[in-house]
């Protein structure tokens, strides 16, 4: 499947979970190449600010991206790093 493709999947997920107020994916796959172990699967790189983190703590928000994204994993995600803040830290 293209990058690109996975990286609209991701999208739609934090989109419909986290309502995030900013997103950023970006696809770190190429940096990866011959990676063994990840069958296809791409590594990606995500910013995420979000109402829905105000007064979570780093865990917590991470938790809530990967349960977001639960379904892609490991199929179409191999690897995702996360960048959580929340809305109120932007201000």
């Amino acid at each position: 499947m293209p990058e690109s493709d996975r990286i609209e999947m991701i999208r739609q997920c934090i989109e419909a979970n986290l309502a995030p107020l900013e997103l950023e994916i970006i696809d770190e796959s190429h940096m990866h190449a011959g990676h063994s172990g990840h069958g296809g699967a791409g590594h990606f790189k995500v910013k995420i600010v979000s109402i829905k983190f105000n007064g979570q703590l780093p865990l917590a928000r991470h938790r809530m991206v990967y349960a977001a994204v639960d379904s892609l994993m490991p199929a179409e995600i191999h690897a995702l790093s996360i960048e959580a803040i929340a809305a109120n830290e932007t201000e």
